[in-house]
C-alpha cells in the first residue's frame, strides 16, 4: 500500500488504510467457524496485510465467539505493533446465554462488553468502537452517553455504528452535536455491485454529517469473487453462498446479480484484472466510503485483494459496471431526480446557487435501460 492508500475516516483525524482487513474468520469457533481459519493460516494473513502497509483491524465480540479478538490481539501483541494498527471491535449480539444484559446496546452491556474486550485483545484502549447491530429498543441518547464516557475515559477513541437505520444514525449524531458529546466518525454497512441500496439514504447522510463509511462484503459474500456460476439449481461453486440441500445461501443468486456478475467478468478480462479486484477498485472509489473491509482465508488471496486499488478503471468500464448494477431510486427518491426538481420546482429556469462538489448529491436516477 502506497502512502495515498490511506484515508482520514470521516471528520476525525485518524488516518485508516483504504483496504480494513476484516477478521471474522480468525479462529473456528461459533456461527463463523465453519469458514474460519486455524491459528496460524490467520497469523498468515495478519502478517502479510502489515507488511503490505495494511494498518485498519475489524473484529468483533461475536466473531468466533470470541476467539477472533483473542488471536487478533496474540499477534498484535507478538509483533509489537499496538500503537501502529488501528483496531476496530463491536458489541451488541449476544455472549452469553441466559442474561438478558448480555446482549443489546443498553449501557450495562456496553460497559461489560468494551472490559471483556479489552481483556481479550490484550490492550487498555480500542481504537475505534461500534455498536454492531441495532436493538430496537435502545435509545439513541443512552447510547451516545455512554460511547462519550468510554473516551472519556480512556477505554476507546473513536465510535461509530454498523447495520442501523439511517434515522436512527442521524438521531444519534445530531443528539451528540447539540449536547457537545463525542461524535460518530463511521458507519460499517453492507456495499457492493449487488448490494447499493445505502446509496439513497445512508451515503448522504454520512457526507452531511461527518461519518466515514467501511463497506463490509464488498465481493457480495464472495459472488463477485468468479468462484460461482448461475446453473439449474442456483449456482455452481463451493463457499458459503451455496449448500447441498437448496444450492443457495443469503438470496445472492438472483437474475440482477448474476447480471452483475456478467459486467464485472467482462471487464476484468478488458483490464486484465481479476473479478475480485475490479469489485473491490469499484466500490473503493464511490462516495462516501472511506474503507473496505476485505477478508481472507490464506495469503494468496489476501495478495489478490490488496492489488484492487494499483490501477483505474477507465470511465466507460466504470459506466459498464455503475449501469448493470443501478437499482431503481425507492421513494421518495424518485421525487428527487433532476428532472423531477426541474418540473416542479425550477419552472424550466436552471438554478445553480452552490459550485458543483459543495454538497453531497443525494440521488441520480439511473439511465433508463434500452428496449
Amino acid at each position: 500500500m502506497a502512502p495515498h492508500d490511506y484515508y482520514l475516516l470521516g471528520r476525525s483525524g485518524l488516518r485508516v488504510s483504504r483496504l480494513s482487513l476484516g477478521t471474522m474468520t480468525f479462529g473456528q469457533d461459533g456461527m463463523f467457524g465453519a469458514w474460519g481459519s486455524t491459528e496460524e493460516m490467520s497469523r498468515a494473513v495478519f502478517d502479510r496485510y502489515l507488511a503490505a502497509g495494511g494498518n485498519f483491524l475489524d473484529t468483533a465480540d461475536f466473531y468466533t465467539k470470541g476467539t477472533s479478538e483473542r488471536l487478533l490481539g496474540k499477534f498484535i501483541a507478538e509483533a509489537g505493533v499496538r500503537d501502529r494498527v488501528v483496531v476496530t471491535s463491536k458489541f451488541s449480539n449476544t455472549t452469553e446465554e441466559g442474561n438478558p444484559n448480555a446482549a443489546g446496546n443498553g449501557r450495562k452491556n456496553m460497559m461489560r462488553a468494551v472490559e471483556d474486550s479489552l481483556r481479550r485483545l490484550r490492550t487498555d484502549y480500542i481504537d475505534l468502537y461500534l455498536l454492531h447491530t441495532w436493538d430496537r429498543i435502545t435509545p439513541a441518547e443512552e447510547v451516545m452517553r455512554t460511547f462519550d464516557d468510554l473516551v472519556r475515559a480512556g477505554k476507546i477513541r473513536y465510535a461509530g455504528l454498523s447495520d442501523v437505520p439511517g434515522w436512527y444514525a442521524a438521531r444519534a449524531q445530531t443528539w451528540a452535536e447539540a449536547h457537545a458529546l463525542t461524535p460518530l466518525i463511521n458507519l460499517q454497512l453492507q456495499y457492493s455491485l449487488v448490494e447499493r441500496s445505502i446509496e439513497a439514504e445512508f451515503v448522504p447522510l454520512a457526507q452531511t454529517l461527518g461519518l466515514g463509511i467501511t463497506a463490509w462484503s464488498p465481493l457480495g459474500s464472495g459472488l463477485l469473487s468468479g468462484k460461482y456460476r448461475a446453473s439449474e439449481r442456483g449456482a455452481t461453486g463451493e463457499g458459503r453462498l451455496t449448500t447441498d440441500s437448496t444450492g443457495e445461501r443469503l438470496g445472492k443468486f438472483s437474475e440482477h446479480n448474476w447480471r452483475v456478475v456478467g459486467a464485472v467478468e467482462a471487464v476484468a478480462k478488458e483490464v486484465g484484472r481479476s473479478m475480485a479486484q475490479v469489485a473491490l477498485n469499484w466500490a473503493a472509489n464511490r462516495p462516501g466510503v472511506g474503507s473496505l473491509i476485505i477478508g481472507a482465508s490464506r495469503p494468496e488471496q489476501l495478495d489478490d485483494n490488496l492489488a484492487a486499488l494499483d490501477f483505474t478503471l477507465p470511465a466507460e468500464l466504470r459506466k459498464k459496471l455503475d449501469d448493470a448494477s443501478a437499482l431503481p431510486p425507492p421513494f421518495p427518491y424518485t421525487m428527487f431526480t433532476d428532472a423531477y426538481q426541474a418540473w416542479i420546482l425550477n419552472a424550466g429556469v436552471a438554478i445553480g446557487d452552490k459550485p458543483l462538489g459543495y454538497a453531497p448529491q443525494v440521488w441520480s436516477a439511473p439511465a433508463p435501460k434500452a428496449a
